[in-house]
């Protein structure tokens, strides 16, 4: 299991919207996610800011996240939260969500 976390601004006056989006999040999106072994997937706001967490429990990340965008539904849903989001200007090439570092872990 490999564990990741990113982050993300939230345009101003957005906030409510993708609120309104993540309480009622498309079966067919979640049904993506489960197939393509993300587990413990939890989004955080603060002050504009999106804090997401998620744990992967397969083999070939880059080939899930393949099927995962490939996905019709998928691609609608991330169309819709694209137009509510500002990604970080420091992240890395290709990255939407900024992947951010672990720098500390207790179990």
């Amino acid at each position: 299991m490999r564990q990741f976390a990113m982050t993300i601004k939230i345009r101003p006056g957005c906030a409510s919207e993708y609120k309104r989006y993540h309480a009622a999040v498309w079966p067919e999106v979640l049904e993506m996610i489960r197939q393509c072994y993300i587990r413990n997937y939890s989004i955080f706001l603060k002050d504009d800011t999106l804090f997401g967490y998620f744990e992967y429990h397969g083999k070939d990340l880059d080939a899930d996240f393949q099927r995962m965008f490939a996905h019709k539904e998928t691609q609608k849903w991330r169309a819709i939260m694209e137009t509510m989001l500002d990604p970080l200007p420091t992240r890395k090439k290709g990255e939407w969500w900024a992947e951010m570092e672990e720098v500390f872990h207790v179990e």
